[in-house]
């Protein structure tokens, strides 16, 4: 009973459909170098029983619904009892005026620009943040604050790990949600990286007097005028298109066929003037 402080042992979860269930079915759930980082400060104290739990808690889709916002995540887990849990796992943001000083790092150095700006997370980005004196990721779990609305008093309880391991695998698929987390949104970052490397040019101005559509909504689905073709200018030769044909090597009585179709091309030459 010491685990519950006098509550009874809970019984198994209530199954849920619809649930976000982890994509990983066994071994490891974060996939990618950044997500890795923060699962192993969550590892790194060892609690493989209530971690374990919580995995499988991700895995059977135990968890109803994962938002993350500035400095906070939240999950909704379902345990035991009908009332999901709440489980929260906050972060502290940094400032406006340390996320200028990072912004201004990093579109100072094309490679990180480029690879944030084509959606990648460039592998060495930690550096940039510590040269500033911040970490990109939590070192210790001092720099985290969780809470759940389950009777389970040990941090991190198994609904609190379930979180984890599905925010670990959202970081996966988009690691612009770790600059979220810390206060910078995807969008927010790379209007700030464009601009700072002068990628984003003025828009182009209509002139003053430019018609609109409505100005020309009558006569907009009439055809043009076309103009009138110019006269094409009359050959002097009455039969060019015969020295316009390939060379034919075909002879009758010895006369070339061109040559005795000559007189016919300037005979019907003559009826047209």
């Amino acid at each position: 009973m010491s685990e519950w402080r006098g509550f009874p042992r809970p019984g198994k979860p209530i199954r849920v459909e619809g649930g976000i269930k982890a994509r990983s079915k066994r071994g490891e759930i974060a996939q990618t170098w950044w997500s890795r980082r923060f699962i192993e400060v969550l590892e790194s104290f060892g609690m493989g029983g209530r971690l374990q739990r919580g995995k499988n808690y991700a895995r059977a889709g135990q968890v109803l619904n994962l938002t993350l916002s500035t400095s906070v995540v939240v999950g909704l887990v379902q345990g035991s009892r009908p009332e999901p849990y709440r489980a929260r796992i906050g972060i502290k943001a940094f400032s406006s005026a340390e996320w200028e000083q990072v912004e201004r790092a990093l579109a100072g150095q094309a490679l990180y620009a480029a690879k944030l700006l084509a959606g990648e997370m460039p592998t060495d980005v930690e550096e940039v943040f510590a040269d500033l004196g911040l970490e990109l990721f939590p070192t210790t779990m001092r720099e985290l604050t969780m809470d759940c609305s389950c009777p389970d008093w040990e941090i991190p309880c198994k609904h609190l790990a379930a979180t984890c391991y599905l925010l670990a695998e959202s970081f996966d698929a988009d690691p612009f949600q770790i600059l979220a987390w810390r206060g910078r949104s995807r969008e927010e970052l790379l209007d700030r990286l464009r601009a700072l490397r002068g990628t984003t040019g003025p828009a182009t101005e209509e002139p003053a007097d430019a018609e609109t559509l409505a100005d020309r909504l009558e006569t907009f689905w009439t055809a043009p005028e076309l103009p009138a073709p110019p006269d094409a200018p009359r050959s002097t030769a009455p039969d060019p298109l015969l020295d316009e044909l390939a060379p034919l090597d075909v002879h009758v009585g010895g006369v070339a066929v061109v040559d005795l179709l000559r007189p016919a091309y300037r005979a019907m030459s003559a009826r047209e003037r």
